[in-house]
């Protein structure tokens, strides 16, 4: 099999198959693309010509022309994954990229607020008489109260949103649904919203004020304008308030599995980071509290 060939099979695959996002996609193709041009460099045509000490030549090649460590990551990851349905296909017979390993970057925490910063972050839009303020607090308080990601926030119909349960359905990464309770601010927020918020012919929550689903630009806009206008010391988007929803969840109830599930992640690997964000919390409060904690002054 061509290469080319296998890469654009593989490709198809990820957008018919598992049904992955444009963007993850995008991700693979502009990976892949490099493999590509590292087989043209090289007069590699086909798939079952790659070898595993060219493929960590290429790799070596990435870093030394100053590749990130996560972007190595995920080439390889991309790599990987593609000589691995070649295997499944019967194109190869054995998966020239499985031992390899890229090198390790520094594991960066995500940046979180505090519990006051983010009660403070999502009560900033506070006029009831103006329509697009009552639209950014619910944005904000159900983003903090359910642990959204932006992509899951802008897809939400009023037909998965269920007022009375407290409840809404989403779907997240591999189109899989999990439904998620719904704090009482963001409750009462969203009820607001509902009396001022224009007919949307596509039944969205969230639009503009001519019924027009909001995307996800103008939703990360509008968190950029209120981070501003709240004086919040950084500039807050969807993300953060995500990952401040998991830590404060994970520092009252110590129960990962139950912020696995409320964030929707495949891993529970994934969550864990949050164990090291909380155990930052616990060091800061023991450094300030124990007695034998602090420095001795000279």
């Amino acid at each position: 099999m061509q290469l080319t060939a296998a890469i654009g099979h593989f490709l198809r695959h990820l957008e018919s198959g598992k049904q992955l996002s444009p963007h993850t996609i995008s991700a693979y193709r502009r990976d892949l693309n490099r493999l590509q041009a590292f087989a043209d460099a090289h007069g590699i045509e086909r798939i079952d010509e790659l070898r595993e000490m060219t493929l960590r030549s290429w790799l070596a090649e990435l870093h030394r022309r100053g590749l990130a460590a996560k972007s190595l990551q995920r080439w390889l990851s991309a790599v990987r994954s593609l000589c691995n349905h070649a295997l499944r296909e019967h194109w190869l017979g054995a998966n020239p990229a499985a031992g390899l390993r890229p090198p390790r970057g520094e594991k960066k925490l995500p940046r979180v607020m505090d519990v006051d910063a983010a009660t403070d972050f999502v009560q900033a839009p506070d006029n009831d008489n103006d329509p697009l303020t009552l639209r950014d607090r619910a944005i904000l308080e159900l983003f903090y109260s359910s642990g959204l990601r932006l992509s899951e926030l802008t897809a939400l119909n009023w037909s998965d949103l269920d007022l009375s349960a407290g409840e809404v359905r989403v779907t997240g990464k591999g189109s899989k649904t999990r439904v998620l309770p719904v704090g009482s601010e963001a409750l009462a927020a969203l009820r607001n919203w509902r009396v001022a918020a224009p007919q949307a012919a596509d039944g969205a929550i969230f639009t503009s004020l001519q019924g027009r689903r909001l995307g996800n630009r103008a939703v990360q806009a509008r968190l950029a304008h209120w981070s501003r206008a709240s004086g919040a010391e950084q500039r807050v988007h969807p993300h953060m308030l995500r990952h401040s929803f998991a830590s404060h969840m994970l520092e009252s109830s110590s129960d990962l599995r139950a912020v696995q599930e409320l964030l929707g992640h495949a891993d529970i690997s994934t969550t864990q980071i949050y164990t090291h964000l909380d155990f930052q919390h616990l060091a800061r409060v023991y450094d300030s509290a124990h007695p034998r904690a602090k420095d001795k002054k000279s």
